[in-house]
This record gives structure tokens, C-alpha cells and sequence, in this order.
């Protein structure tokens, strides 16, 4: 631990879903931070330490803003566009904030490729480090990378397992074959 890193203090709760219990990670400006799957606690966690390298993260058990929990229930009923609501912050790349910023403009029930995300934020030819990108992502549903299929319209990827990215799709009114 770097004893010159500036403190951030985030806080964490376990939160219910039809699929699955996820830890929400929130900030003390009632932004969300990161959220995964409890079967994936690790990599949050890895994620964390790689996106806030310089940082010492406190994680606080707390109940995460109502508003956010308000939202999250609001989607997982079939308002899909609630969670375009949530606030977020991330650490990462200035490359990755930006292929996040991304997905957060694919609408519910609409899936694209890494190739259109690549050329959408205008690099085409970064298809991979768009992969790479998504599978950095440290908040699972709102900033939707569930809605990356490939280019021949399959599954591809996703932290969460394939089975809940179908799950998600389908949940979002998207039946892949």
C-alpha cells in the first residue's frame, strides 16, 4: 500500500436480482462505482485495485443510495430504460471511459458488435482493444455490455457467464438463436 495514495472510501451492498445476487459499489456522491455478480466478487475487486492504481479503496458495508436501488428494481420489472438513470463513475483508461460512455447509448432491447462499437466511437480498426475494454467494465447492466453480440449475431463473452448475458437479453425483450 502506497502510504502517499489518496484515501477513497466506497461502500458496498448485496443486492437481490431475478438471476442472481450482485454487490452494488457505491461513492459518497451517490454514484455507482461498480456492480457484479457475487460469483464474480474477485474480479470486481481486481478491477477496483487496476482501475484505482493510485488510490487506497475503503469498502464500507452500507446501503446503497435509494435512488439506485429504486432504479435497479424499476429495470429488473420491465422499466428498461430506468437504469439509463443511475449515476456512474468509473476509474479506467481515458480509451475505456470512452468505449463505456458507448454502451450506455445502446437503448434496452438493442444489441450491437464490437466492430459497430468500434466504429461508433470512430476506431475502426480497434476491435479488440474495444473487447478488451468492455471486459474491464466494472459495472455489470448499467453500463450494458451484455448488449455486445458478435458479429454473426451470437453470444459472445461476458463476465457474468453466457447464461445470464441471455438471461439479460431476454430479460430486455432480445431472443438470440
Amino acid at each position: 500500500m502506497n502510504t502517499n495514495a489518496e484515501i477513497i472510501y466506497f461502500y458496498v451492498e448485496h443486492v437481490a436480482t431475478p438471476i442472481g445476487e450482485m454487490i452494488a459499489v457505491t461513492d459518497s456522491q451517490k454514484r455507482l462505482r461498480a456492480l457484479d455478480w457475487t460469483d464474480c466478487e474477485t474480479r470486481m475487486h481486481r478491477l477496483l485495485r487496476l482501475h484505482y492504481a493510485h488510490s487506497d479503496i475503503r469498502l464500507i458495508t452500507e446501503t446503497i443510495p435509494k435512488d439506485i436501488k429504486r432504479l435497479l428494481d424499476a429495470y429488473w420489472q420491465g422499466e428498461l430504460g430506468a437504469i439509463d438513470d443511475i449515476p456512474v463513475k468509473t476509474g479506467g483508461t481515458p480509451f475505456q471511459q470512452e468505449v463505456w460512455s458507448a454502451l450506455r447509448s445502446i437503448p434496452a432491447g438493442k444489441t450491437i458488435s464490437y466492430k459497430m462499437q468500434a466504429a461508433e466511437i470512430g476506431k475502426p480498426s480497434a476491435i479488440r482493444a474495444v473487447a478488451l475494454a468492455n471486459g474491464s467494465n466494472p459495472i455489470g447492466i448499467v453500463i450494458p455490455c451484455h448488449r455486445i453480440i458478435g458479429s454473426d449475431g451470437s453470444l459472445t463473452g461476458y463476465a457474468g457467464g453466457l447464461k445470464r448475458k441471455r438471461q439479460l437479453l431476454e430479460h430486455e425483450g432480445i431472443y438470440l438463436k
